[in-house]
């Protein structure tokens, strides 16, 4: 890729990682440290998905983003915003019908807040499969129970982020496809890429893998993490060699964000928020800007007229 161009890539950071902060102050701090985007958490603390007045809540965030200058992406990994005992509860495979739907809801809710929010994805996961539940059974229900949510991302013009997640059903770049192609390669449908989950399970280097999820790539999540172990860490604190796994992103094209996600360090968020961002502008790819009319401008195998 040496002298053509590339995409410059576009860094956020995770609310889920700034949860002892006001929403406001959040996205104030990520705009004076010069992140491009944040990843917005639905949660209690941060614009609530389930309180009155959401509508025009999101309004008011939609103008302070634009205020800032800062894109967004909506995620739904908060722990505890639907049931106060089971993390994560109830998820789109849980038995009872009427818990599933709650999901959906939070779906549903966090896409029409995406589209209010001009975010370019919405982030979901599977969930873990429930005791008693055989795998055949869990995909039938996450099939049925991402369909209403598929028809409105649609509808809404907003993509739905699929991420494998360790220890779910859905936890891999294979099972993603599995999924895809169970409902028939939904143009919605899209995937969310933990950088680090690539360095705790999958077969490929996380360089690979993010070569080989270039055509569906609409979210990049990036923090440090160990093979094996699926703890999200401080860059440094793992064992990823950043600069061509950031190098192989830039030349998928992805425009999106890659936002920061350490949930575990939110007790120091502004401060991992300040070290974050310039390791990962060190360690990304220079983006050279030739002259007008410079062959350097001019894609391989293409010809100037």
């Amino acid at each position: 890729m040496s002298g053509h161009a590339r995409t410059p890539l576009r860094f956020g950071y995770g609310t889920n990682g700034l949860t002892d902060l006001r929403l406001d102050d959040a996205l104030a701090l990520l705009a004076d440290l010069g992140y491009d985007g944040v990843g917005l958490t639905l949660d209690h603390m941060h614009l609530d998905p389930l309180t009155p007045d959401l509508a025009a809540r999101t309004r008011k965030v939609a103008h302070r983003l634009d205020a800032l200058g800062l894109g967004v992406t909506v995620e739904t990994g908060a722990r505890y915003v639907l049931d106060p005992r089971r993390k994560h509860g109830p998820s789109l495979l849980d038995p009872d019908p009427d818990d599933r739907a709650r999901r959906v809801d939070l779906l549903l809710r966090a896409v029409r807040v995406a589209a209010d929010l001009g975010a370019h994805a919405v982030h979901c996961f599977s969930g873990i499969v429930p005791d008693g539940t055989d795998e055949d059974t869990a995909w039938k229900r996450l099939a049925e129970t991402l369909a209403p949510v598929l028809d409105a991302a649609a509808g809404a013009g907003v993509p739905l982020a699929v991420e494998p997640e360790p220890g779910h059903l859905l936890a891999t770049l294979a099972d993603f496809h599995h999924l895809r192609r169970t409902l028939g390669d939904p143009e919605p449908l899209g995937l969310t890429l933990d950088l680090g989950h690539c360095q705790c399970l999958e077969p490929l280097p996380p360089a690979d893998c993010v070569r080989e999820a270039a055509p569906w790539l609409r979210h990049v999540q990036i923090e440090d993490m160990r093979r094996g172990v699926h703890e999200h860490l401080p860059f440094g604190d793992g064992e990823i060699d950043f600069p061509p796994v950031l190098e192989a992103l830039a030349a998928t094209g992805y425009q999106g964000l890659t936002v920061v996600e350490l949930p575990r360090h939110s007790h120091a968020g502004p401060h991992f928020a300040a070290r974050s961002l310039p390791f990962l502008r060190h360690a990304a790819p220079s983006v050279p800007v030739p002259p007008h009319g410079d062959p350097s401008a001019t894609p391989e195998g293409s010809r100037t007229p």
